[in-house]
Protein backbone atom coordinates (compact mmCIF):
# COMPACT_ATOMS: atom_id res chain seq x y z
CA UNK A 1 0.00 0.00 0.00
CA UNK A 2 0.99 3.60 -0.61
CA UNK A 3 0.26 6.61 1.56
CA UNK A 4 -1.17 9.30 -0.75
CA UNK A 5 -1.57 12.99 0.02
CA UNK A 6 -2.99 15.37 -2.57
CA UNK A 7 -3.02 19.10 -1.84
CA UNK A 8 -4.20 22.07 -3.88
CA UNK A 9 -3.96 25.79 -3.04
CA UNK A 10 -7.54 25.61 -1.74
CA UNK A 11 -7.42 22.54 0.52
CA UNK A 12 -6.19 19.01 1.19
CA UNK A 13 -7.94 17.06 -1.58
CA UNK A 14 -7.19 13.55 -0.30
CA UNK A 15 -5.12 11.71 2.24
CA UNK A 16 -5.11 7.96 2.78
CA UNK A 17 -3.84 4.56 1.66
CA UNK A 18 -4.15 3.47 -1.98
CA UNK A 19 -2.97 0.55 -4.12
CA UNK A 20 -1.59 2.71 -6.95
CA UNK A 21 -1.59 6.22 -8.41
CA UNK A 22 -1.54 7.16 -12.10
CA UNK A 23 -0.30 10.66 -12.94
CA UNK A 24 0.13 12.75 -16.12
CA UNK A 25 3.88 13.46 -16.06
CA UNK A 26 5.28 16.06 -18.43
CA UNK A 27 7.36 13.30 -20.06
CA UNK A 28 4.33 10.97 -20.26
CA UNK A 29 1.83 9.25 -17.99
CA UNK A 30 3.16 6.85 -15.36
CA UNK A 31 1.90 4.67 -12.55
CA UNK A 32 3.26 4.59 -9.01
CA UNK A 33 3.05 1.27 -7.15
CA UNK A 34 4.32 0.10 -3.77
CA UNK A 35 8.12 -0.09 -3.84
CA UNK A 36 8.48 2.67 -6.45
CA UNK A 37 11.89 4.34 -6.53
CA UNK A 38 12.13 7.86 -5.08
CA UNK A 39 11.23 10.47 -7.70
CA UNK A 40 10.20 14.08 -8.14
CA UNK A 41 8.39 14.95 -11.35
CA UNK A 42 6.34 17.78 -12.79
CA UNK A 43 2.79 17.10 -13.93
CA UNK A 44 0.92 18.42 -16.92
CA UNK A 45 -2.79 18.87 -17.61
CA UNK A 46 -4.54 15.52 -17.36
CA UNK A 47 -6.12 13.16 -14.86
CA UNK A 48 -4.77 11.75 -11.59
CA UNK A 49 -6.26 8.30 -10.91
CA UNK A 50 -6.31 6.41 -7.61
CA UNK A 51 -8.66 3.70 -6.28
CA UNK A 52 -11.23 4.31 -9.04
CA UNK A 53 -11.23 8.10 -8.49
CA UNK A 54 -10.38 10.41 -11.38
CA UNK A 55 -9.20 13.91 -10.49
CA UNK A 56 -8.69 16.34 -13.42
CA UNK A 57 -5.71 18.67 -12.93
CA UNK A 58 -4.07 21.57 -14.77
CA UNK A 59 -0.58 20.67 -13.55
CA UNK A 60 1.54 20.20 -10.46
CA UNK A 61 4.35 18.24 -8.87
CA UNK A 62 4.59 14.67 -7.54
CA UNK A 63 7.14 13.35 -5.06
CA UNK A 64 7.58 9.69 -4.12
CA UNK A 65 9.64 8.91 -1.01
CA UNK A 66 9.61 5.60 0.95
CA UNK A 67 6.04 4.58 0.13
CA UNK A 68 4.64 8.10 0.51
CA UNK A 69 3.27 9.86 -2.58
CA UNK A 70 2.76 13.62 -2.28
CA UNK A 71 1.02 15.60 -5.00
CA UNK A 72 0.77 19.37 -5.09
CA UNK A 73 -1.75 20.11 -7.83
CA UNK A 74 -3.70 22.86 -9.53
CA UNK A 75 -7.27 21.69 -10.07
CA UNK A 76 -9.38 22.42 -13.11
CA UNK A 77 -12.45 24.58 -12.54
Amino acid sequence: MLQLKIVSPEKIEFTGEVESVKVPGTQGNFEILSGHAPIISTLQKGVVEYDGVQLPILGGVVEVQKGVVSLCIEKTE
